[in-house]
């Protein structure tokens, strides 16, 4: 096993760039190529002017013009360059060449990377500020057949394409010497990106760990450290658990979001999903095909005292993804946050399915004290000309009364103001809902799945309950749970 696995066992400081790179330089066991296209060979002169590259550094080399990187990689069907089948080409052929290239008789403890980011920094302009794939393919092992990778999407926020250059330079080099030396920590790996770098100017949206030495990483939870360290607000993964981009699944689409704790995903949940989307995509303007549906999840809907707990937040997305759905996590506790960021990618029909409760609390002051236009500021980013609100109804516990959009109470000052959206058709009620099943909440369910009660099996979606059992979802309880 080569020097390299070694694992640190004192206290950690953060080197600088410089001693990391050279602390790759002068390991003769590292050995790998460069490629970098649309901002510069930033990464690999880092490694040149450390000194000892030549110990390192196989090749390093840019594709600028498309004719020269297709006769390379390939032709891009689409036309996209900056894209991640992009990086994952280069990667593969990257390190086929290595294989090819290099005698692995005269080198028999060589472990073997490439390295490959493919951006687009700021335009003139500069309304775009650009983004970035980015990734390592690497052996920890030089017998082994199965390669590890690690992929990631980064978003610029910086207004020179220089600064935002020279930030992927330090990027790369984290992410090179993380690989190598951080591999064994996958989650404190993804803080140590951010080393030499300031959050506000580069943001990781996305991550994906894969090979051998990361078999045991589920990638949902690392979507959720973004989250949780401030590296992006909003993270998505799909039905088979995989991690997404948030952008590309967006771009363009008509989205209904419903929000939810989703602790446990009961049949109200896809009554309300199933209701909202049929009126949906009757709209006109709605195309089926470029329709998403969204179970997003708040992060504050994650804590417990203060703290998120990943094995809680696991049962739930388990359950949404086993439904076939996309699940969100995001920062966005009001509204019209939520609405905003969609808003970055999609100009299409957007809709928010909810319940009376949850309606209420939209038009409740105290949520927009922070802003300084109040409630009308909120408003005016939340029911822009293409969204629209599906209510979903309510028993009252007390009375037995039915509320709808019709007879919900909201604060006396926010009367005027609620009339306005309501009568503008901002506000659809769900007529079709079951009546059977108003008396189901997830909250109910969730204490009888404590208390190990009997009798909540059928207030779950078909297969649901079999999956609690058989898995032993949300058996344990929450530090904020056992305080009550």
């Amino acid at each position: 096993m080569a020097s390299v696995l070694k694992r640190d066992t004192a206290f950690e400081n953060i080197p600088s760039i410089k001693a990391k790179t050279l602390r790759i330089n002068l390991n003769p066991d590292i050995y790998g190529t460069f490629a970098e296209i649309g901002a510069g060979q930033e990464t690999a002169r880092h490694f040149f002017r450390s000194g000892g590259a030549s110990g390192t550094i196989a090749k390093a080399m840019s594709a600028y013009d498309k004719q020269f990187s297709d006769a390379i990689y390939g032709i891009e069907k689409d036309g996209r360059y900056v894209t991640q089948p992009r990086l994952k080409t280069m990667l593969e052929h990257e390190m086929r060449l290595m294989e090819e290239r290099i005698d692995r008789e005269n080198h028999p403890d060589r472990l073997f990377f490439s390295y490959a980011n493919t951006v687009a920094t700021i335009d003139f302009s500069k309304r775009y500020k650009g983004h970035g794939w980015i990734g390592i393919r690497f052996q920890l092992d030089p017998h082994q057949k199965e390669l590890d990778e690690i992929i990631l999407h980064v978003r610029f926020k910086q207004n020179e394409a220089r600064l935002q250059q020279e930030t992927l330079g330090i990027l790369g080099v984290n992410l090179i010497y993380g690989a190598f030396y951080k591999y064994h920590k996958p989650k404190k790996m993804l803080k140590y990106l951010y080393d030499h770098i300031d959050k506000d100017t580069i943001e990781i949206d996305m991550i994906n760990f894969s090979g051998p030495n990361f078999k045991d990483v589920d990638n949902r939870l690392m979507s959720l450290q973004l989250i949780k360290n401030d590296m992006t607000d909003a993270v998505m993964f799909g039905p088979d658990g995989t991690n997404l981009l948030p952008a590309a699944v967006l771009y363009k689409k008509n989205i209904l979001a419903l929000r939810g704790s989703f602790r446990p995903v009961t049949k109200v949940n896809l009554d309300m999903f199933q209701k909202s989307y049929d009126i949906f995509v009757r709209d006109s303007s709605v195309d089926v095909d470029k329709t998403i549906v969204i179970f997003e999840i708040t992060l504050s809907n994650l804590k417990a005292s203060g703290e998120i707990d990943e094995q809680d937040f696991m049962d739930r997305a388990r359950l949404l993804c086993s439904l076939g759905h996309y699940v969100m996590i995001s920062k966005f506790q009001e509204y019209y946050k939520l609405v905003e960021y969609f808003n970055n990618y999609t100009k299409q029909r957007i809709g928010l399915t909810m319940g009376v409760n949850n309606l209420v609390d939209v038009f409740d002051e105290k949520y927009y004290r922070h802003l300084s236009g109040g409630i009308l500021e909120a408003f005016g980013k939340l029911f822009f000309k293409d969204l629209q609100v599906y209510l979903y109804p309510m028993k009252d516990a007390e009375t037995g009364r039915i509320m709808t959009s019709n007879n919900v109470k909201v604060h006396p000052r926010m009367k005027e103001l609620y009339k306005f959206f309501k009568y503008n058709g901002k506000v659809m009620d769900i007529i079709d809902y079951d009546p059977e099943i108003m008396h189901i909440f997830s909250r109910d369910v969730l204490k009888k799945i404590m208390n190990n009660e009997e009798g909540w099996e059928e207030q779950l979606p078909q297969g649901i309950a079999e999956m609690i059992k058989e898995k032993n979802l949300f058996t344990r309880k929450l530090a904020s749970e056992e305080k009550k």
